[in-house]
């Protein structure tokens, strides 16, 4: 079976509100291209009906649709990254589920590749359906990000983005765990670009990620793609060091010209409490470096997959 020229993935969690309308608006959007394509589902360990609806659809569309099996619950990014090592496609997109991203969109980042770029980014033109919050939050998020990394993306909240199979080749051979997809293509590409893309409001069902998830995801990403935390702390450390000292000089000094002192003494416990909160912070940022580690090391698998739903089957 020759390779087709597009591959896309598409993971899926608990979504079996929102399948039926996906899939009502993805294969026309993706039959209107008029290239060979393939779909590739991934069931996160959903404990809806979300494979009972996945499985169904890939007897109705065999020709094109294959379906990954998860044997639990193993993460986005794990998932898209089962997907890459599946695709057979020259060109690959992710999309979500949800349908915040419109699959009719797919074509504009297609036709920006075709301009000779290898990794395309989307830019949701309004955010709509979600709450302020999220906004603002993913707002200092980016900023906080490419400040760490020095990896420009616009909207890195967006999962409807194009890579060329060169990069995702060079993801795959990747062996760490816990990764931001997005970001490494970036690091792989030769000629990124973005293109702005239509967001809608959840067509069913509920966001995935809650605030906890968002802030875990950025340190996973700070932690993953530079070292300027743990240097930020280390010069930080050695001024606190210099001012400290400077601090018992200038005490030293009073203490001999004027004498014993009972004044400053919740001044001091102000700085001291100020230090101990900076060292908590980064024994903090340390930790997350440690964890890394400690999750790689392990190398414990990225994912399990139980079964791969392909071809015809027998009823």
């Amino acid at each position: 079976m020759s390779a087709p020229q597009l591959s896309v993935v598409v993971p899926v969690y608990n979504e079996e509100a929102v399948l039926p309308a996906l899939f009502a608006r993805l294969y026309p959007a993706l039959d209107a291209l008029q290239i060979p394509y393939e779909l590739i589902f991934i069931n996160d360990g959903s404990r809806d009906r979300s494979l009972a609806l996945l499985a169904k659809q890939q007897a109705l569309r065999a020709d094109v649709t294959r379906v990954i099996v998860f044997s639990g619950n193993f993460g986005q990014h794990r998932a898209i990254l089962a997907g890459f090592a599946h695709a057979r496609g020259a060109r690959l997109v992710t999309l979500d589920a949800d349908l915040q991203n419109p699959p009719e969109e797919i074509g504009k980042l297609l036709a920006k590749m075709d301009e000779g770029h290898d990794c395309i980014g989307s830019i949701r033109d309004q955010r709509r359906g979600d709450l302020a919050w999220r906004g603002w939050a993913s707002r200092a998020l980016n900023r906080v990000r490419e400040r760490t990394t020095h990896i420009h993306m616009t909207d890195q909240g967006c999962m409807l983005r194009a890579y060329s199979r060169r990069i995702v080749d060079a993801i795959n051979q990747c062996q760490e765990r816990d990764t931001f997809i997005p970001a490494l293509a970036y690091s792989f590409a030769l000629n990124p670009a973005e293109v702005v893309v239509r967001h809608e409001a959840r067509a069913a069902g509920e966001s995935k990620y809650s605030l906890y998830k968002l802030i875990r995801l950025n340190f996973d990403l700070m932690t993953g793609f530079s070292l300027l935390p743990l240097q930020i702390f280390s010069m930080g450390g050695i001024l606190i060091a210099l001012l400290s000292g400077l601090l018992v000089v200038y005490l030293a000094l009073r203490r001999l010209l004027l004498g014993p002192e009972a004044e400053g003494v919740f001044t001091l416990f102000g700085i001291v409490f100020f230090l101990l909160g900076v060292c908590l912070a980064g024994i903090g940022v340390l930790g997350e470096y440690v964890g890394r580690i400690y999750q790689e090391v392990r190398a414990r698998p990225r994912y399990l997959i139980a079964e791969i739903l392909e071809g015809r089957r027998e009823p």
